[in-house]
């Protein structure tokens, strides 16, 4: 063999190496799909990238993660959706109803692991809590469903209130069964409901300024992932109107809110890091059963 040939030998071992190594480091990825933000901050998806990285993944090492965020503009969420389909990630985790929604209607067949609310068998998004078919699993906050639990308790915690606000974000279907559960129980207390509507910043200063009008005496703030990013704003309205409130989530309270009723949410979202963890380890969304909160 002469050198020329020895080189085109050598050559194409060492390209044929490469490629193997490259094979080698081609590293799953999973899509992100927030209704709020887009980027990987805060403390739930801390808790995530934490529940991934006790099943052995580890984002930058073994897995990548693609981030898309709404900000707020849910209708934003069937194209953020899409672009994640087209990047053919692996599996994608989304928030939220607006956002299990999008990333079903995108897709049928990449794993879908959310963490939302509201009732999926009716949505037929599902079969069942126990063996949801499909590409669908997840864990429910039981957020909509939650809330005619908060007025309740703010209406026995404010017995003189004779007069109960319920803040609702109207870009968000699942506020539809939220007012209508919640004006259930009203009637049943014989409270009087007075509904607000936020749908953008601008709206929280407007509807807060209505509440003596309407003599609302306290106000159930709904469950919304939007409503959350905005939990500083929500508290600090309230304080500065005198009026007390019930929020979905305990960090509201830790600012300084009066009271919140609902799961953990650091808790779940690390559960939601399991599950994405198994679905890139193999399992199939339609056997992972659909969790629920219990504490």
């Amino acid at each position: 063999m002469n050198r020329r040939k020895l080189m085109l030998v050598l050559g194409g071992v060492i390209a044929t190496a490469r490629g193997l190594r490259a094979q080698q480091k081609a590293m799953p990825v999973i899509g992100y799909l927030g209704s709020t933000f887009s980027g990987p901050r805060g403390p739930y998806l801390a808790a995530f990238l934490q529940g991934l990285s006790e099943a052995g993944y580890v984002e930058g090492q073994n897995v990548v993660i693609e981030y898309r965020g709404a900000e707020g503009h849910y209708e934003r969420l069937p194209a953020l959706a899409a672009d994640l389909v087209n990047h053919k990630v692996d599996v994608i985790v989304t928030i939220s109803t607006p956002g299990i929604l999008a990333a079903k209607g995108a897709t049928s067949t990449i794993p879908i692991v959310f963490l939302g609310g509201g009732d999926l068998v009716a949505a037929g998004l599902i079969d069942s809590l126990a063996r949801p078919g499909g590409n669908l699993t997840g864990f429910s906050i039981m957020g909509p469903e939650l809330t005619p639990k908060r007025f309740d308790l703010l209406s026995e915690l404010i017995p003189q209130a004779g007069v109960i606000a319920l803040l609702v974000n109207p870009n968000n279907k699942s506020s539809e069964t939220q007012t209508r559960d919640v004006r259930e129980v009203a009637r049943a207390k014989g409270v009087q409901l007075q509904i607000l509507s936020a749908g953008a910043d601008g709206d929280f200063e407007a509807a807060f300024a209505s509440l003596s009008q309407l003599q609302a005496r306290a106000h159930v703030v709904g469950g919304d992932p939007w409503f959350d990013s905005r939990r500083e704003q929500l508290v600090g309205l309230a304080a500065r109107f005198a009026i007390p409130a019930i929020y979905e989530w305990r960090e509201s309270a830790e600012l300084g809110g009066l009271i919140s009723y609902g799961p953990s949410q650091t808790a779940i979202w690390r559960q939601v890091g399991t599950y994405a963890a198994r679905i890139l380890a193999g399992a199939r969304p339609a056997d992972l059963p659909i969790q629920q909160p219990t504490k």
